[in-house]
């Protein structure tokens, strides 16, 4: 992996870490304190520690898979590989802003829904550059699923 390609994703990733983490909770604690949860909702000290290690996942993996298909001379799957991620990246931002800022329930459900296409299709292309970066990437859609059926939870216990 190339260390201008790996500084590249890095960039875009800490971009959107970055901007969906100005909606993060602790801007708006009251509310989101009220909320009624599901019991299986992981302990608060998790999602930081969890998004941390798939936002680094991210960056290595993609800055693996980029190089993968321009070494390759695959020059238009390395293109679509970086259009895919920056969609996901916007989603990934996104979610944050339509639950946290707006309150917006219902769309952030739809959005972690998109979120969780949007990040399998992410370990698919990344398998077809090499199957081992598809396998490092596979949490990412996984806890994307997870944070759907969560979001869909909480969604329907504050109707």
């Amino acid at each position: 992996m190339k260390r201008s390609t790996l500084a590249v994703t890095s960039l875009a990733v800490a971009v959107a870490a970055g901007t969906g983490s100005i909606a993060s909770p602790r801007r708006v604690p009251g509310w989101y304190t009220r909320l009624r949860k599901p019991a299986y909702q992981p302990p608060s000290v998790a999602f930081p520690i969890v998004w941390t290690a798939l936002y680094a996942d991210i960056a290595t993996t993609s800055a693996v898979t980029v190089d993968k298909f321009r070494a390759a001379g695959q020059h238009d799957k390395a293109r679509g590989y970086a259009a895919a991620l920056t969609v996901n990246l916007l989603l990934n931002a996104g979610w944050s802003w339509l639950f946290f800022r707006f309150h917006k329930l219902g769309a952030a459900v739809l959005g972690a829904a998109a979120l969780t296409v949007s990040s399998a299709d992410l370990a698919r292309r990344a398998a077809a550059a090499d199957p081992r970066a598809g396998a490092a990437l596979a949490p990412y859609p996984l806890w994307c699923a997870f944070a759907t059926v969560l979001s869909t939870h909480i969604w329907r216990l504050n109707r």
